[in-house]
């Protein structure tokens, strides 16, 4: 009777064993059960992640267009200067601020970089509350292998101005802008005959981010400053009449990769890869530019 009971207990306690664990083959399944779900589930969050950023910077990129209308108003209709880098750091020197955004980016140790206060100091910086977070899109954190070393997480700025939106200063002293001869300098918010079709500001790839002076040229195919594609291919820009648009880039020359460092510009526009070229030329001067269809 003892030694039944013994060997019944022996086997509860096998039993009980057994039920408190898992067996090899079942904590794998439950792995790659996780890792299912994981590959259904990280893209989806990537997603809305990338969603998210996009809202974001097309709503800093109007906050940025609010600013120089308001700049506007105050200055009796003439529109922000949008210097070159040359004038802008001529200024600098003199500790005057005068262009719509002063820090000047590059790839290299430069502080321009980094100095948020440069963002809101002068310009349309007051107007836009100083907020130096507006410059930016969340998105591009690009910086190169110099600046990670530094520990710097991303540049100050990811805007541009169109540079045949305002005064460009020894560019366009003659009233033409010596950059584009044949096509109209707005230097006033009332000599825009279309202003809800012509950009002030728009998102500048990381390539060829520099001065914030956007310039292209509508009788050379080449892309002298090259628009961001960083949104799942589209870029965020705003118009003279206030409103702000996110455009998805049609052609895949459009949307080049992020080089830091990378000197590769000017690129080449093929000549049956026009179209988001002339799209963009479409909306930067009305000077002698056709409708084009389907615009």
């Amino acid at each position: 009777m003892k030694l039944e009971r013994l060997r019944g207990l022996r086997c509860d306690r096998r039993r009980r064993k057994r039920a408190g664990g898992f067996t090899l083959v079942e904590l794998l399944v439950v792995v790659a059960i996780i890792a299912v779900l994981a590959g259904l589930l990280l893209p989806a969050l990537a997603g809305a992640k990338g969603k998210s950023q996009a809202i974001t910077c097309l709503n800093n990129i109007r906050q940025i267009e609010l600013a120089c209308l308001i700049y506007t108003d105050e200055f009796n209709d003439r529109l922000p200067y949008n210097l070159g880098e040359n004038e802008i750091r001529a200024l600098r020197r003199q500790r005057q601020f005068l262009n719509w955004s002063t820090p000047i980016m590059d790839w290299e140790r430069s502080t321009d970089n980094t100095n948020t206060a440069l963002l809101t100091e002068g310009g349309i910086g007051p107007y836009a509350s100083r907020s130096a977070r507006i410059y930016k899109c969340p998105k591009d954190n690009y910086v190169s292998d110099i600046q990670s070393g530094l520990g710097w997480p991303a540049r100050v700025r990811s805007f541009s101005m169109n540079a045949m939106v305002g005064d460009a200063g020894t560019f366009s002293r003659s009233g033409a802008n010596v950059n584009n001869p044949r096509y109209r300098q707005f230097f006033k918010s009332m000599q825009i005959p279309k202003p809800q079709q012509i950009f002030t500001f728009i998102e500048e790839h990381p390539n060829s981010l520099g001065d914030g002076y956007f310039l292209n040229q509508p009788d050379t195919p080449q892309w002298l400053r090259l628009p961001a594609s960083h949104h799942s291919g589209a870029v965020e820009l705003t118009y003279s009449d206030g409103h702000a648009e996110t455009y998805r880039w049609k052609f895949p020359a459009t949307r080049q990769k992020v080089r830091p460092g990378a000197a590769y510009l000017p690129v080449v526009v093929a000549s049956d890869a026009r179209g988001d070229f002339d799209w963009l030329m479409y909306r930067t001067s009305t000077e002698s530019w056709p409708e084009l269809d389907g615009q």
